[in-house]
């Protein structure tokens, strides 16, 4: 199911698409027209997306059948791909607190306006990569699309390689990792701790990967070991 979550005449700066692979492949495709255009059409109206704008869906694991893979054209374009995994005992309780009950009411305060995001993007931009680090984000995709030729055993089992959208996303993130740690330069460090939620879902295995039991994160792994960082 897919969300749009409209305020009046705008909407707003979020569509959540949840258990995305349990959406139709129209529903799919429409979700595209907003993560590449920055808009929505319903009928003959066409209406822009505010900035700073976000799309979030989640996948269920669980259950296959009668789920629609998602192409991957379309999963190129989310950003990150993030394993949530079960919560620890303490984060158990705390949703047994909040949510066992008939009724629930949460309070939720806003800790940043949109001005304050578009702000630390504007400051992202100006965190700086030095051009051995840029090789070395260059390297590591570029690893994933010619294996052989960085001196990885891993033929016959990447399908498809990462894109250049890959590339600039990496960049991106590692900036970001960078800004929260306070920084104004990005370490090799910092591409490494986003590259698994960058890589993992651009990085497409084949069957004979599949048989030997691996998986993209493990192949990912593999590129991440084997590369060194500058």
């Amino acid at each position: 199911q897919t969300f749009v979550v409209q305020k009046g005449p705008i909407f707003s700066n979020l569509v959540l698409a949840d258990e995305i692979n349990r959406a139709p492949a129209k529903v799919q495709s429409a979700l595209l027209e907003a993560m590449q255009e920055h808009q929505v059409t319903i009928g003959s109206e066409t209406f822009p997306l505010p900035e700073p704008f976000l799309v979030m869906a989640t996948q269920n694991p669980v259950e296959q059948e009668g789920t629609y893979a998602l192409p991957e054209a379309q999963t190129d374009r989310f950003m990150l791909k993030v394993i949530v995994d079960y919560p620890n005992r303490e984060e158990e309780l705390l949703i047994l607190r909040r949510m066992g009950k008939t009724g629930t009411k949460l309070e939720v305060d806003a800790v940043a306006s949109p001005e304050d995001i578009l702000a630390a993007r504007a400051l992202i931009d100006e965190i700086r990569v030095d051009e051995k680090v840029e090789g070395y984000i260059v390297d590591l995709v570029m690893a994933t699309r010619r294996p052989e030729a960085y001196g990885l055993q891993l033929d016959g089992l990447i399908q498809f390689g990462g894109s250049p959208r890959a590339t600039i996303n990496l960049t991106l993130a590692a900036r970001a990792a960078a800004f929260l740690a306070g920084r104004a330069y990005v370490l090799p460090t910092d591409v490494r701790s986003i590259a698994l939620d960058v890589l993992r879902h651009r990085v497409m295995i084949t069957y004979e990967a599949e048989a030997e039991e691996l998986t993209s994160e493990s192949i990912v792994q593999q590129i991440l070991d084997h590369i060194p960082a500058p």
